[in-house]
């Protein structure tokens, strides 16, 4: 196992004040080619900390790649970090003051004088030119572990990786890249995914994992390089399976995959169907989603169910206080923007507060052929509600659609 470690340098990220998300980016490209990431570390901007981690990490892993630090101003400290942990003077390198100046001179802009210091780099380093910021990067070995450092800015981060990182690590590590299979879910929880999972007997070398969000949840399956391809479907299919309907693809096995709206997208134009959707609660949020899309051909959003009737052209309908009676209305609203828009399938989701302060969601459906209506009760913020109702709107699409 060729062990890989991030480390993130900034006192921005420390306070919080900028998430780290290119220590992610870079951990989901190490881990499918093969390396196993071992740690993320973040350090603010204190020198001696920058040194003592950099030695630490030379001790244990087998490569680092670092972000940040490589600014011209006071505040950015890991070429300096980098001459003291490994005893590796700064020098001038002039190439890349010229580069550095080009950059400048070819926005028709004068480089500052603290620009000089991005052009200081390790003695012994390998420069690696940025040809998309001011500040190039370095690399080096020391003790057991190759450093690569790059700056922190993402663009020019991801750029390096994959201009002049990746290529070395192609050419100098052996290493065979796990195979993933991620099932997503939408509606329900990650807790309910386990237990559904009780009875599921894994290989010992296949790793389990979840991932939740707000917009959906994950089942991660991690399998080893040599595992055998039919197996791994096999038992994947035998995962998805166990979950059930919340499960909208899986990643790695399916021809069609992505997020919600792109398998909805799919089983939608496949099936040659449109959609008209009236919305309440959500405030726009399910057309929001589907922008761009052909199939979606109408959309309708009212405060309330007493002004969707007025703007369905069904002003007469008494007000529904019984659950039967609030799920035939919301049938009743979604079949007549069915009619008035031409549409194949009609959505309505209307919406009602409980005496607990619970909201009680009915969503209903109607196409030629078929009528289907679900209540949901959903509660807490209402930025919370508004998008598990647009969520859950999509995805009842989805599965009506799967199913006829």
């Amino acid at each position: 196992m060729t062990t890989v470690e991030i480390f993130s340098q900034g006192e921005e990220l420390v306070t919080g004040q900028t998430l780290d998300t290119n220590a992610g980016w870079l951990s989901a490209k190490l881990v499918q080619m093969g390396f196993t990431v071992s740690r993320h570390t973040t350090v603010g901007d204190k020198l001696d900390d920058l040194v003592s981690l950099l030695r630490e990490v030379a001790s244990r892993a087998d490569c680092c790649i670092c972000t940040g630090g490589l600014g011209p101003t006071i505040d950015d400290l890991t070429a300096e970090a980098v001459a003291i942990a490994f005893d590796r003077p700064l020098e001038f390198d002039e190439q890349a003051y010229q580069q550095i100046s080009a950059f400048f001179s070819n926005r028709e802009r004068p480089m500052p004088k603290s620009n000089r210091k991005q052009a200081l780099l390790p003695q012994g380093s390998k420069r690696l030119d940025n040809d998309w910021g001011t500040a190039p990067g370095f690399a080096l070995h020391y003790g057991r572990c190759w450093f690569a450092f790059v700056p922190g800015v993402p663009f020019e981060m991801k750029q390096l990786y994959q201009e002049r990182i990746q290529p070395h690590l192609l050419a100098n590590y052996s290493v065979k890249p796990w195979q993933l299979i991620t099932i997503k879910t939408i509606g329900i929880g990650e807790s309910d995914i386990q237990q559904r999972l009780e009875s599921l007997k894994l290989p010992e070398q296949v790793q389990l994992s979840f991932r939740t969000s707000s917009v959906e949840n994950q089942t991660k399956l991690l399998f080893p390089p040599e595992f055998s391809r039919s197996e791994l479907e096999t038992i994947s299919k035998q995962v998805a399976k166990l979950i059930g309907d919340p499960v909208f693809t899986i990643e790695g096995i399916d021809e069609n995959s992505g997020d919600l709206i792109t398998i909805l997208s799919h089983l939608l134009t496949t099936r040659k169907l449109t959609l008209a959707v009236a919305e309440t609660i959500s405030q726009g949020q399910i057309a929001s989603h589907c922008i761009g899309e052909n199939w979606l051909i109408e959309s309708l959003f009212c405060r309330d169910t007493l002004q969707l009737a007025r703007k369905l052209d069904l002003p007469n309908m008494e007000l529904a206080v019984e659950e039967e009676q609030r799920a035939q209305l919301a049938i009743t609203f979604a079949r007549q923007l069915k009619t008035m828009s031409g549409a194949d399938i009609g959505l309505a989701q209307l919406y009602f507060q409980d005496q607990t302060s619970t909201t009680l969601l009915y969503t209903a459906l109607v196409s030629a052929t078929d009528v289907k209506s679900q209540l949901l009760k959903i509660s807490g913020p209402i930025r919370r509600q508004q998008n598990r109702a647009t969520l859950h709107a999509l995805d009842y699409v989805r599965r009506f659609v799967k199913d006829n």
